[in-house]
């Protein structure tokens, strides 16, 4: 074995201009092929030489090095914070920060009890929220690692995959259609490569790229046909490309900070947003009016400015961060049991809004077990050379194969070796044909396959073999061949058309000017049967409130004979040709009722998705192909599979490990039980939390001293969150997995309005009994409500957790378990060792008893109530 050392990448040069930027990470210093000589310029047998490489690749233990001293190839190279500067990140909280100076006044004044407790509590509060939060990064970390972009390279004389992040400087790359491109490199070998540049030149179509040394002096490095460049991607073709700059030295590397723009908003982070600034302004006002009531009555300052502080941290639901992270990473560990990774977070809550679902055909509806069943010629007879014909030209096609070129290969073995390749025109989407330029000696041919419509369209002559003739494609014949294509596909074939035509041996090139005046040969009959779970899969969505569009390339006939044998009802047909002649407006009326989309291009997949979303839905879309790519980026939620292309899984949000419909049923119920548990959560801080917290301001008014004390509200608090923790495991009424779920600020705000005063009401109540009854001092008076508001508190989540009688919609055994055990806490705290330090005394039995029954009555009006509020709120909704 040979002992290699790593070489640097080299920067950036002979560009003409300078993007300005931020440093992204020190590099060592680079070196030079030649002074003066950009890398794309080099001749390759010098790169070779000066990386130490060969077009073996390198050796495993070589590679490891070399990740070693570069890094990740990664163009934002974040390194993971340390723990502890996670858990002081977490004190830049503006109440956190204020809490902390609370407690520090408080031991300069003597109240030494008051400082410890304040800061234990502070201490512990961060400490759950950090647990929590890093054990589900770790958690979803791990999950997106498992889908994360592998790239074929040579090691150790072998191909295999590596993940993209562990290429580096010298490592040869095979590419091939669908690929993104994983590090800017030297192309070593090319067969008609197209590659799409336009993140890095905004250039919308793909350019030709070819394996050999520039001989110019001077040339951008973007205008270089010899190289390629990492974050493109291959449109069609083959190559083998030498790996010169990795990570933060590419070139997007280099302009990273002006390619990256905020995505938008997602109605989830819109509707926490909101919830934030309703919170605010809420403990705004409540901080003011406290401070204010208890300055007139001249209580002492710095006791009233601690019990503001402490009103302000109960009234925040600072553990909402942690509620979402836990819920969401619980949420996308349950999917990746059902077969469903999840990359983006965020995204279940939207799987879980969806409404509608746009998807192909093609193993989703379809078993995507293609067999070729049929070769007829323009006759309608059986043929041996639309077979060879076929044979031929997906053989020598490099560019984006298809699983009918799979069928085609696969279906009968037929000798090639007599035929030689020359050029080809590869497959793309607007086309919806490919060409391969081919010669036996004897001829030379160029053999089309392609969509049906259109190699009949750029056919002129058909030929009859039997018979050895060629003759002219009249009207009545065009409509014949048109006739004999219908019959196929309304008998559920999937059809492609099959011509050629003989060009001159000093024909050296295959343009696209080339496919016409063809001759046409016949037509190739694919099957590829229903899937047999695909129809009650349909079936569930719909009846979950997911409305199934169907947006494919293929054949109307043969799209509408699948669906009828599955049983699903076809409401409105759109094609490609149609689509392309309406204005947005016109589609945004037509996407509504139509529920299938026939012979559709990327641009029209994207517009059809845009036009749903302005129609008010929330949209997922399933693809896995090239030209999926601009659908998902566009949709809500994008979604693909894991053989699906890189550009499909990198635009995607989620990764179906099976693709079937039934597995993407089970993820959106699963995003509609993640989010229900949020919102209860949510449901919980602006309602019995919230008027706990009035009642305290309200207090203010009528007590000589405060209701309670500042420590005794944070520990309220902290036992209040804590037993809000176990709210990610609990379970979701059935009721509410039967529809989308979005977010509903004004329902939010109504629900606390409602809700809020009945805790006031009882709070009040307390305070009447407790001063008149037991006759209660200031410390008895402090304790006791302690115990009621935080029972009642705690103990109304069971109540508020269902829109349906809680007795039979039962919490979950960890939910009880921490809010039984806090409320046992609260009462067990006046008689333990702990009472003194936080100003508690043993209050009598008779509190106890009509506690009991204070508890029982509240929880039975809050659920009246939630009932009638509830009702209200559908008859005046909808539903």
């Amino acid at each position: 074995m040979k002992t290699t050392h790593p070489h640097p990448n080299p920067p950036l040069e002979g560009e003409g201009t300078k993007v300005e930027k931020r440093p992204v990470r020190a590099r060592p210093k680079p070196l030079f092929v030649k002074e003066g000589v950009n890398w794309w310029q080099s001749p390759l047998v010098d790169l070779f030489r000066e990386l130490q490489s060969g077009s073996d690749g390198l050796q495993t233990a070589d590679s490891s090095v070399r990740l070693k001293q570069w890094g990740p190839n990664v163009f934002r190279d974040e390194p993971k914070r340390k723990l502890l500067f996670e858990f002081l990140r977490r004190f830049r909280n503006p109440l956190v920060l204020i809490l902390l100076v609370a407690s520090f006044v408080s031991a300069l004044t003597g109240e030494t009890a008051s400082f410890v407790i304040i800061s234990a509590m502070i201490i512990m509060s961060v400490t759950i929220d950090l647990i929590q939060e890093t054990k589900a990064a770790k958690a979803a970390d791990k999950l997106r690692q498992s889908v994360s972009l592998r790239v074929s390279v040579m090691r150790d004389g072998m191909r295999c995959e590596v993940p993209v992040a562990e290429v580096v400087p010298g490592d040869v790359a095979l590419l091939s259609a669908g690929d993104l491109i994983p590090a800017d490199g030297r192309l070593i070998d090319a067969r008609d490569l197209f590659v799409k540049q336009a993140l890095l030149t905004g250039e919308a179509y793909p350019v030709e790229k070819h394996a050999h040394d520039i001989v110019e002096k001077s040339v951008a490095m973007l205008e270089a046909d010899n190289a390629v460049f990492m974050g493109t991607s291959v449109v069609s073709g083959t190559a083998s490309i030498l790996v010169c700059r990795t990570g933060a030295n590419t070139a997007i590397g280099e302009i990273a900070e002006t390619l990256e723009s905020p995505s938008p908003p997602t109605s989830f982070e819109i509707g926490t947003r909101q919830f934030g600034l309703l919170i605010m302004r809420l403990t705004l006002f409540l901080v003011l009016f406290v401070l204010m009531v208890n300055t007139v009555s001249h209580k002492p300052l710095l006791e009233s400015f601690l019990f503001a502080i402490a009103l302000a941290v109960g009234l925040t639901p600072e553990l909402l961060p942690m509620v979402i992270s836990v819920t969401l990473s619980r949420g996308a560990m349950r999917m990746a049991s059902r077969h469903v990774i999840v990359k983006r977070l965020a995204a279940i809550e939207n799987l879980g809004g969806m409404d509608v679902l746009c998807t192909d055909k093609t193993g989703t509806l379809t078993e995507a077990k293609i067999r070729l069943e049929r070769h007829v010629d323009a006759l309608g007879r059986e043929s041996q050379r639309v077979l060879q014909l076929a044979y031929i030209n997906s053989f020598f096609e490099t560019g984006l194969k298809s699983a009918l070129d799979a069928a085609i290969l696969a279906h009968e073995e037929i000798d090639v070796s007599k035929w030689k390749k020359i050029d080809e025109v590869p497959f793309d989407f607007e086309r919806r044909r490919v060409s391969v330029l081919v010669e036996n000696g004897a001829s030379r041919l160029l053999i089309v396959k392609g969509a049906p419509e259109d190699i009949l369209r750029l056919s002129t002559q058909y030929e009859n073999i039997i018979e050895n003739q060629i003759s002219v494609v009249d009207a009545e014949m065009r409509l014949r061949l048109r006739a004999q294509c219908d019959a196929l596909a309304r008998e559920g074939f999937r059809v492609l058309g099959i011509a050629w035509k003989r060009v001159a041996f000093d024909h050296p090139h295959a343009v696209v000017d080339d496919e016409t005046e063809l001759v046409f040969a016949g037509f190739a009959a694919f099957l590829d049967p229903p899937k047999a779970s695909a129809g009650e899969a349909m079936a569930a969505l719909t009846t979950s409130g997911v409305c199934v569009k169907i947006v494919t390339g293929d054949n109307e006939l043969v799209t509408q004979y699948i669906c009828a044998q599955l049983g699903i009802s076809i409401t409105g047909v759109l094609r490609g040709d149609e689509l392309e002649r309406m204005g947005d407006t016109a589609l945004r009326a037509r996407v509504e009722q139509t529920n299938l989309f026939c012979r559709v291009n990327p641009a029209q997949k994207n517009r059809i998705i845009l036009a749903l979303k302005q129609r008010g839905h929330t949209v997922g879309y399933l693809g896995d192909g090239i030209n999926d790519a601009p659908a998902l980026h566009s949709a809500d939620v994008g979604l693909s599979v894991e053989g699906a292309v890189d550009v499909a899984k990198e635009a995607a949000d989620m990764i179906l490990l099976k693709r079937d419909l039934n597995v993407l049923h089970d993820g959106v119920m699963i995003g509609r039980e993640t989010f229900g548990n949020i919102r209860k959560y949510i449901l919980m801080g602006t309602s019995s939390n919230f008027g706990n917290m009035f009642s305290m301001a309200g207090a203010s008014l009528i007590l000589p001293f405060l209701p309670m004390l500042p420590t005794q509200i944070l520990l309220n608090n902290m036992l209040y969150d804590l037993s809000e923790t176990a709210i990610p495991l609990d379970r979701v009424d059935a009721d509410e997995l039967k529809q989308p779920q979005a977010w509903d600020m004004t329902f939010i705000r109504n629900f606390m309005w409602v809700i809020g005063p009945v805790s006031s009401l009882f709070d009040f109540l307390t305070f009447y009994i407790l001063l008149t009854v037991l006759e209660a001092n200031e410390a008895l008076f402090q304790t006791g409500w302690f115990i009621e508001s935080l029972a009642t508190q705690t103990l109304v989540i069971f109540v508020i957790r269902t829109r349906g009688n809680p007795l039979v919609n039962r919490p979950s055994p960890v939910l009880v378990a921490t809010s039984c055990g806090v409320v046992a806490f609260a009462v067990w705290l006046p008689y333990s060792p702990l009472a003194a330090y936080f100003g508690f005394v043993a209050p009598p039995l008779k509190f106890f008893l009509i506690l009991v029954g204070m508890v029982v009555v509240y929880l039975l009006l809050v659920e009246l109530i939630k009932r009638v509020f509830y009702k209200y709120y559908a008859a005046h909704t909808n539903g």
